[in-house]
């Protein structure tokens, strides 16, 4: 592990983009291996991806960017309404109810997955991509990582997901993508936003796809955000 966080190391330091485009592509390749072969409820996908949480802590700390990457608290909570929005966010998976239908360890499994892959994708997405971009320009920043974020949802399809709640789910992560990025470029903290991502993340797996439940979480999921994110906009300054 040491010899690939020197390799990246020098491949950040001497090209951000690439740097970016490389772990995004890595990611990609690692998770749907991981689904493929394994499925999100079994222990090698849990740790292989614990494993990639690790690399990009670790990476973080050998470059010397923590704060700058948002691992710091956030000042004045009362600016983001307690991020009391969130909560409504991080509950949506259990408006029907907690449903048990797996077995215990595929359920410990899930949730220690998810919550890597939540702290995987904002680090990536709210952190490398989203700050190398807003060098240049903050807007065109919070809309790409944004949108990637979202579409990146559509390697779903090839993992056997179905065409219309896929694009649903693209449309509604595009959506808590933009929220993330305005929390994490008002307040210099990723750590909401991760918590947010995870926890949405491992409670899926109690979630019995009631499809009535799922129309109006869908739709809480793409218009909450983006007015939460348009509150927090007007009323922090940076």
């Amino acid at each position: 592990m040491k010899g690939c966080l020197i390799i990246m190391k020098k491949i950040f330091e001497k090209n951000e983009l690439f740097f970016c485009i490389t772990l995004i592509v890595f990611y990609i390749i690692v998770n749907m291996f991981c689904v493929n072969n394994f499925g999100i409820q079994d222990y090698r996908s849990a740790l292989i991806n614990t494993l990639f949480s690790i690399f990009l802590i670790l990476l973080i700390i050998v470059l010397k960017k923590t704060t700058y990457f948002g691992f710091t608290k956030v000042n004045n909570l009362k600016k983001y309404l307690y991020f009391i929005p969130l909560l409504i966010i991080i509950s949506v998976n259990l408006w029907n109810g907690i449903n048990i239908n797996n077995s215990l360890y595929e359920i410990i499994w899930h949730i220690i997955t998810m919550i890597n892959i939540g702290f995987i994708e904002e680090v990536i997405f709210r952190g490398f991509l989203f700050k190398m971009m807003a060098k240049d320009n903050i807007n065109v920043a919070i809309i790409v990582s944004s949108v990637t974020f979202g579409i990146g949802h559509i390697v779903n399809l090839l993992n056997g997901a179905e065409l219309i709640p896929t694009i649903v789910q693209i449309c509604y992560a595009i959506s808590i993508g933009y929220l993330f990025v305005i929390i994490f470029y008002k307040s210099k903290s990723i750590v909401p936003c991760i918590i947010t991502h995870s926890l949405v993340n491992a409670l899926s797996i109690f979630n019995d796809n009631n499809s009535s439940i799922l129309s109006i979480a869908s739709l809480i999921l793409i218009v909450l955000p983006v007015f939460y994110a348009f509150y927090i906009n007007k009323n922090v300054k940076v």
